[in-house]
């Protein structure tokens, strides 16, 4: 073949030293790209392990009692078969009604106002009856006693409370634009599969805490190992098989897309497209800061864990023999290869990292959003948003643009309905594209 239609060298791996033999090794780490998927999502589905049943929780409190629970009162949870569940308020004005899975018929959660307490009354207006939807194994119905004493305030009173409700979001956004940013430093590559990563870590914990009863701190460890090794198998099985090859970027991103819509499908049958909730910290108690907005020392924990993560990840890019190695690959991956760097080495500790990191983020987020298998669609746009606002290839970039993107999107709230939240971070993306492309903290020269 004439030097002139030989095919350039790929971006993040050196030249070949020789034409691979054989398809076997690759094909079969493949086939453990999907299996490994199917294995551990098929030990524990919703579906077959876990019992099905829905469960009716509440808690009944007295306005006109400074809020004190209101015990020994009647719920009935009536289904659209015609079958009725009965419960009783307890000490702590707290019920819980379990609906067999037999009965998937809509449910009416109705109180029994004849067995309301002498001076307890149903609120003005207020309906006895509800009636939930959606498909959360965990159905929340709150009545409201007593007479309405909430306090109105302003939009610029939720100021304080959004900011922090977006900062905790930004940091744990973070998480998986990191990961997506190093991936992309080393390889060139944008992986449209990257939020599948981030609901493969949710799942995952899903399974440890729901399905086989681990406590939830090591769950979300098993986690972030499983999520680890997904990523090798990622790499091994299809991305360095196509690097070898020298196949084109626009390729391998088209390759990414079907890999999503792939991975997507597999959770949705695996989760039956149920939203499910993990057994423990999903409704903590929230604890006033100086009246200025609510946290949760589940929320702190969070905070806490990430800002660690990120620390220990950027340290490690900085300081170690290995991050010195990996930011060599993403400034110029054949002058690294010349050195004496395994380029391909390196590449595959990113995906392990970058991987793990997803997980993590996706752990956090099913506390907030459950656990979906859509919860990484969700987020894609979000994190590809944060990394090109920050500077596509740019460790700091990628951390400052979460936040940005965080605020942004929780403040947002304050002019627009919060079902367009979202919509408004594509809106800055597009502002920070046109008069900045290469994003804030990024170098011109890489982009085009």
């Amino acid at each position: 073949m004439p030097p002139s239609s030989r095919r350039a060298p790929h971006r993040g791996t050196a030249r070949a030293t020789g034409r691979t033999r054989g398809r076997g090794p690759a094909a079969t780490l493949l086939l453990l790209v999907m299996s490994s998927v199917f294995a551990v999502l098929a030990l524990g589905s919703p579906a077959q392990a876990a019992d099905g049943d829905r469960t009716v929780i509440g808690t009944l409190r007295n306005s006109a009692d400074a809020n004190n629970p209101v015990p020994g009162v009647t719920i009935n949870v009536e289904s659209s078969k015609g079958e009725t569940y009965t419960g009783e308020s307890n000490d702590e004005g707290r019920f819980e009604i379990s609906v067999p899975a037999s009965d998937d018929g809509t449910l009416s959660v109705v109180l029994d106002t004849d067995t309301l307490p002498d001076g307890v009354d149903l609120r003005p207006g207020a309906p006895d009856t509800l009636k939930p939807t959606g498909s959360l194994s965990t159905i929340t119905a709150n009545f409201a006693l007593g007479p309405d004493n909430r306090q109105v305030s302003t939009k610029w009173d939720q100021v304080p409370q959004l900011l922090y409700n977006g900062l905790l979001f930004g940091i744990v956004l973070s998480l998986g634009a990191l990961g997506l940013s190093m991936v992309f430093g080393t390889t060139g590559l944008t992986n449209f599969s990257h939020g599948e990563l981030v609901t493969f870590g949710a799942v995952m914990t899903y399974m440890g805490n729901r399905v086989f009863g681990l406590p939830i701190v090591v769950s979300v460890l098993m986690a972030v190992v499983l999520s680890a090794a997904f990523g090798w198998l990622n790499d091994k099985g299809l991305w360095a098989p196509l690097r070898r090859r020298g196949t084109g970027l626009i390729a391998m991103m088209i390759v990414s897309i079907g890999l999503q819509f792939l991975l997507r499908n597999l959770y949705q049958y695996f989760t039956g497209g149920r939203s499910l909730t993990y057994r423990e910290y999903v409704t903590p108690v929230g604890q006033d800061a100086f009246g200025l907005f609510t946290y949760t020392t589940r929320d702190i924990v969070i905070i806490a864990v990430s800002l660690l993560t990120l620390v220990a990840v950027t340290m490690a890019l900085q300081f170690t023999r290995l991050g010195r190695a990996t930011r060599a690959v993403s400034d110029n991956p054949a002058l690294a290869a010349s050195t004496g760097i395994n380029v391909n080495r390196v590449i595959t500790t990113v995906w392990i990292f970058g991987a793990a990191l997803a997980g993590l983020g996706g752990a956090f987020l099913g506390f907030s959003q459950s656990v979906t298998y859509q919860l990484g669609a969700q987020v894609l746009l979000l994190i590809f948003a944060a990394t090109c606002v920050g500077g596509l290839g740019s460790i700091w970039g990628a951390m400052v643009g979460s936040l940005i993107i965080g605020v942004f999107v929780e403040t947002s709230t304050l002019f627009i309905p919060s079902e367009l939240k979202y919509a408004g971070a594509m809106i800055l993306l597009i502002i920070v594209l046109l008069f900045r492309p290469q994003g804030l903290l990024g170098r011109a020269q890489r982009i085009g």
